[in-house]
């Protein structure tokens, strides 16, 4: 139905940079309307960091904004996250998500699998 394929994440030190990725796959019936990213801390609730609204509406958690930047590649299919300025609170899965409608209206939700990011010294 609807695959998101997440990649990017991975070690780095506080003040570093990552850069994820989220393509995601789905049949033509299917409309996503977000495309965004939610981490989860070790002990802690899944979170909003940034969403993407079509056509190109963007939404940061205050602990993203300035840091943080969030793009989508309509033709790609594919959402990124550049994140700079990393520190350790930052650490955690970081997972893609998709909203939106199918082709007779049922509205849908996805995530993808998840990707770590941890920042450490």
């Amino acid at each position: 139905q609807l695959q998101l394929v997440e990649s990017g994440g991975g070690l780095a030190q506080p003040g570093g940079s990552l850069t994820l990725s989220c393509t995601a796959s789905y049949r033509s019936d299917f409309s996503i309307n977000v495309m965004g990213w939610y981490r989860q801390a070790p002990g802690r609730e899944r979170e909003l960091v940034a969403t993407n609204t079509m056509p190109d509406f963007k939404n940061y958690a205050d602990s993203a904004k300035g840091r943080f930047t969030i793009s989508r590649d309509i033709a790609k299919h594919t959402v990124y996250l550049q994140m700079n300025n990393l520190q350790p609170e930052d650490t955690g899965v970081y997972y893609c998500n998709a909203d939106g409608v199918l082709g007779y209206g049922l509205a849908f939700k996805y995530w993808g699998q998840g990707t770590q990011v941890r920042v450490s010294a």
